[in-house]
């Protein structure tokens, strides 16, 4: 028995450093900061501290890659999910949305913290400092709907 878990011990570890080497790309594409959406409309001092502590890591170009991004296999759920995150919405990129984009962004925003899936629950087992607080989600909440809007008047209601 000794033997056997010695040897499953072994594999366990030599499979660990084999993994090392299968290496993601953990990137930041490069900002254009006037199209962030910090430059692109008016956004709350309270929001914006929000949306960088809760948001940007997944959902920007300014993703802060934590040490465990370093190590197989946890690196490659968290890059999948960065990468994810910034196909579905990227605050990076706010600037080119089109005004019907960035409503329906909103309306998005408004039903996923409303629902209490974003900040994504797994994340936050690792960065409690992004966890929303009541004030912050109707903080949040408020803001999209304003902001959606807003939108759909300028435009004549769609």
């Amino acid at each position: 028995m000794k033997k056997t878990l010695k040897k499953a011990v072994i594999a366990i570890g030599v499979l660990f450093i084999v993994i090392q080497f299968y290496r993601p790309d953990r990137t930041n594409p490069p900002v254009d900061e006037s199209k962030v959406i910090f430059a692109t409309m008016k956004v709350p001092e309270k929001i914006e501290s929000i949306l960088k502590r809760s948001c940007f890591d997944c959902h920007s170009n300014s993703t802060v890659w934590p040490w465990y991004s370093n190590v197989a296999p946890a690196s490659w759920l968290v890059i999948r999910d960065a990468n994810e995150g910034r196909k579905h919405l990227n605050f990076s990129r706010w600037g080119e949305y089109s005004p019907s984009k960035a409503a329906s962004m909103f309306n998005e925003i408004y039903e996923e913290i409303e629902a209490g899936r974003m900040p994504f629950p797994p994340y936050l087992i690792m960065h409690s400092d992004a966890k929303l607080s009541p004030e912050d989600i109707q903080a949040m909440l408020d803001w999209a709907a304003d902001e959606q809007d807003r939108i759909m008047e300028g435009n004549g209601g769609g």
